[in-house]
């Protein structure tokens, strides 16, 4: 079998096609940086160089034989990607599409509608397809790692609400097994962490790891926004931020899910061991 993995060099697509590699196969990845996908993988993998957000003879190189693709967009424009990538995936005679989309194509908070659209685009392609609709990454609050470190402070709007982040080791996990064995084809999976926290008690659990004590202070939404737009990438992916921190807020993304175990057989990983994992970076 034959897999692909686009946005191999991320946070998410970097630990599949590690795992890929890790069970024997020689992965294609579909990447924009050469010199980082080969530091990340060495000759481990056979590379495609291109750009999702304009496909052309690069992807349809990548395409034609892989039996198995992950597809990973993100952005406003990520239902648009997903398509122009399911039209030469159609033509490639592509066998299964794992889609990393988000659980709140459910709710349709945030960056929920881009995805919904995305997941019809490859729904309506009638390539076999497996949706991975996944809870907020761990590795997020990596995000909170400099007014910790430096003023030992958690600024959000959240408020009091909670939301069950997923160790990306999970959702690593599941995607490679979903992608490797087929076993759920025609499936959406709703993947999340084991508990749904708030970021009030997160701060503490990281405070507690660290040593010292971090505060929980809480922003209004026009403060979030501002300090969305520093680093979203324009207005449209700020706008869906805070709309997510609304929700959280409000108590409309409590979901704690048991696909992790169904898919896996094992329970989630916990908050409090990404935190021991990556302590320094709060330090």
């Amino acid at each position: 079998m034959t897999f692909l993995v686009t946005g191999a060099t991320g946070n998410i697509g970097s630990l599949v096609t590690h795992r890929l590699i890790r069970d024997g196969h020689r992965p294609r990845v579909f990447v924009r940086d050469a010199a980082r996908a080969r530091a990340l993988f060495g000759d481990e993998v056979d590379m495609h160089v291109g750009d999702l957000a304009r496909p052309g003879p690069a992807l349809r190189k990548a395409l034609a034989g892989s039996d198995g693709v992950f597809l990973l967009n993100s952005g406003p424009r990520l239902a648009g990607r997903d398509r122009a990538v399911v039209q030469v995936a159609v033509d490639a005679g592509v066998k299964h599409m794992v889609k990393l989309s988000t659980l709140d194509v459910r709710t349709g908070v945030g960056t929920g509608p881009w995805h919904a659209r995305g997941e019809d685009a490859v729904r309506q392609s009638g390539i076999p397809y497996t949706f991975i609709q996944s809870a907020a990454f761990m590795s997020n609050v990596l995000g909170w790692a400099q007014s910790i470190a430096t003023e030992g402070v958690l600024r959000s709007s959240t408020g009091q609400g909670r939301i069950a982040f997923i160790h990306p080791d999970d959702l690593a996990d599941v995607i490679t097994h979903a992608l490797t064995t087929g076993e759920h084809i025609g499936e959406s999976l709703v993947v999340t962490g084991p508990e749904a926290l708030s970021y009030a008690a997160m701060a503490a659990k990281i405070g507690a790891v660290i040593g010292k004590e971090v505060r929980y202070e809480e922003l209004s939404d026009e403060e979030a926004h501002e300090a969305a737009l520093a680093y979203a990438g324009g207005r449209q992916y700020a706008d869906a931020l805070v709309d997510i921190w609304r929700a959280i807020r409000d108590g409309r993304l409590t979901t704690v899910s048991d696909g992790v175990e169904r898919v896996l057989g094992r329970k989630p990983l916990a908050f409090d061991r990404w935190i021991n994992q990556n302590a320094e970076a709060f330090q």
